[in-house]
């Protein structure tokens, strides 16, 4: 889950909001839809939020996103589940890193798990570091190579999507991403030298 970079707190759902499913068996019952069910099994030790005096964030090891460019697609962006930290939002595929990875590890892992977004198919252009001394996140921005197209493999997407390059501002844009991604851009486009 791509948590980006701006501290903030999950909300949960009013109970009256929840559709009312009848069932075989059971008068009512409460079944939230797909788009809103956080996924079941075993976490990795890393999947835990930290907190300190600039907010709380995701990933007990830090995170990273994935940030892919097409040259005649542009960005592949992930509309964030209902049920995730700003949820509804558009973000880059990515997540908790785990105990001793790499940030262009995790990141690529992530969107491998997210998106399946093909490591092989994707080369590393440069990578962005938000640091607030006890977290970090790691933007990992990469071109296409060979093309593909993204499907989403987990519960964390909406949906996924091609977004051109001078479109993506005009998204509901996670708030971590949204404050990043003219910096990103710049960097990206290659009128803004050297490296975080």
């Amino acid at each position: 889950m791509d948590s980006s970079v701006a501290p903030t707190s999950s909300a949960a759902l009013p109970d009256d909001a929840l559709p009312q499913t009848s069932r075989p068996g059971a008068a009512h019952s409460t079944e939230l839809p797909v788009e809103l069910r956080r996924p079941l099994g075993p976490r990795d030790p890393g999947d835990a939020w930290v907190e300190g005096d600039r907010g709380r964030f995701w990933g007990r090891f830090g995170s990273a996103g994935l940030l892919v460019h097409d040259p005649r697609k542009g960005i592949l962006l992930q509309h964030r589940a209902l049920w995730s930290d700003q949820g509804g939002t558009w973000g880059l595929p990515g997540g908790a890193l785990h105990q001793g990875e790499e940030a262009v590890h995790g990141a690529l892992r992530e969107a491998k798990e997210e998106a399946a977004v093909p490591p092989e198919n994707v080369r590393v252009l440069f990578t962005s570091v938000f640091d607030v001394g006890y977290w970090t996140y790691t933007t990992v921005a990469v071109e296409v190579v060979e093309a593909f197209d993204p499907e989403i493999s987990d519960p964390e997407s909406l949906e996924l999507q091609w977004v051109p390059v001078e479109h993506v501002a005009g998204k509901e844009l996670h708030p971590g991403f949204g404050a990043a991604w003219p910096g990103l851009r710049r960097r990206l486009t290659g009128s803004d030298a050297g490296t975080d």
